[in-house]
């Protein structure tokens, strides 16, 4: 029986239509930014071997990785990468450490974290221990030679107070001083000597001269966004047009949606796996320090979810744009004497390219935080 026209039957095929459509959205949808071919955040040297070693010994080793063959005149700058907590394996972050190898850093990965058996409150003084220890003994590798005049912290999540602490204690720790300190998602600092979590420490010892990041997403931020704060707060020795907040900001104009959540700075790179890369072993004859359990060595039920998120992490746009390329300019910047304010004046700093069809992806937010006001002093009476 044929429908006679009418508005039911006119409905038909425009509903048709737009079940096709629903079903093929993603495909039409705007692609994100790819990478860039170069430049801050780019592609790098893809011809590039990159040596991955380790060195210490098995039960306090720092991964070391860098382009094969020997430095170039003068050295290589230098990245100390501080991972989440419960993420002690490079692979998480080996999309990241790849492109820091790949334009010419040497990338140093302190293992300080034997999951479950560390606690929160040691680490600050392995991290120290493991980072003095390997810049010794590669001081005078003719393939590493770490450039310590340029040197930079990163630090993820708990990583963050950890490369904070590790700044304001390199005096008094024989470690040359950092000129960029830059976190992304910082948490995991400890209330008090007695809560669980990394002391963050007095942070008046970091360098004036130190340029000081800290980036956040808005997803689940509340946390990221009180210890971003307070690291560029409580940094008192370092002036205010030194320290730069970023907020990276989610989008979902087009498909896959960018998502600026607390893993979002890892990606995974199986090229990177610790697990492949033979440590060095024990003093012979050395018996390890007895051992004794605390619960804070444990992960949580909400840092064991947050791990997870970690270790599946694929890097896209947000880390090519909103971390490495802003770290990238962070680092130019602190090597050259620059401060903050040059890279929030610079629109190249907070662009995030275009989607596909050309609608601009949303910038990242960057603001100078402001000066302390002094509290008005008393009336003589």
């Amino acid at each position: 029986m044929r429908l006679k026209p009418g508005p039911a039957a006119l409905r038909l095929p425009v509903l048709g239509v737009l079940a096709a459509l629903s079903v093929t959205a993603p495909s039409l949808a705007a692609a994100p930014p790819s990478q860039p071919t170069e430049g801050p955040g780019g592609i790098g040297d893809k011809s590039a071997t990159i040596a991955k070693r380790a060195v210490g010994r098995a039960s306090g080793a720092s991964y070391v990785f860098h382009k094969a063959g020997p430095a170039p005149e003068g050295g290589r700058p230098v990245a100390v990468f501080l991972h989440a907590w419960g993420a002690p394996n490079p692979q998480a972050y080996g999309a990241w450490i790849d492109h820091l190898a790949r334009h010419g850093w040497l990338v140093l990965f302190p293992r300080f974290q034997e999951v479950n058996r560390t606690r929160p409150a040691d680490a600050p003084a392995i991290a120290a221990r493991l980072l003095k220890s390997a810049l010794a003994d590669l001081a005078n590798d003719a393939d590493a030679r770490p450039d310590t005049s340029r040197l930079a912290l990163i630090g993820h999540l708990a990583g963050a107070p950890l490369a904070a602490h590790l700044a304001a204690e390199a005096e008094k720790e024989g470690l040359p001083a950092p000129k960029l300190v830059y976190v992304t998602m910082p948490g995991g600092i400890a209330r008090d000597a007695k809560s669980r979590g990394i002391p963050l420490g007095d942070l008046d010892g970091i360098a004036p001269k130190t340029l000081l990041v800290t980036v956040i997403g808005d997803r689940d931020a509340r946390a990221a966004d009180a210890a971003a704060r307070r690291i560029l707060r409580d940094a008192h020795s370092v002036p205010p047009e030194r320290k730069l907040f970023v907020r990276a900001l989610s989008d979902d104009h087009g498909f896959p949606a960018l998502t600026a959540t607390l893993a979002a700075p890892a990606g995974l790179d199986a090229a990177y796996d610790g697990g492949a890369i033979k440590l060095p072993p024990d003093p012979p004859g050395e018996k390890p320090p007895p051992f004794r359990w605390s619960a804070d060595m444990a992960l949580s039920g909400e840092q064991t979810t947050l791990v997870s998120q970690i270790n599946n992490a694929r890097a896209d746009s947000l880390d090519y744009l909103a971390f490495w390329r802003t770290f990238d300019m962070a680092a130019s910047a602190a090597f050259a004497g620059k401060d903050a304010t040059s890279l929030k004046n610079d629109p190249a700093f907070s662009d995030m390219r275009r989607w596909g069809d050309g609608w601009p992806v949303k910038r990242l937010g960057v603001e100078i935080p402001k000066a302390p006001t002094a509290a008005p002093a008393a009336v003589q009476r």
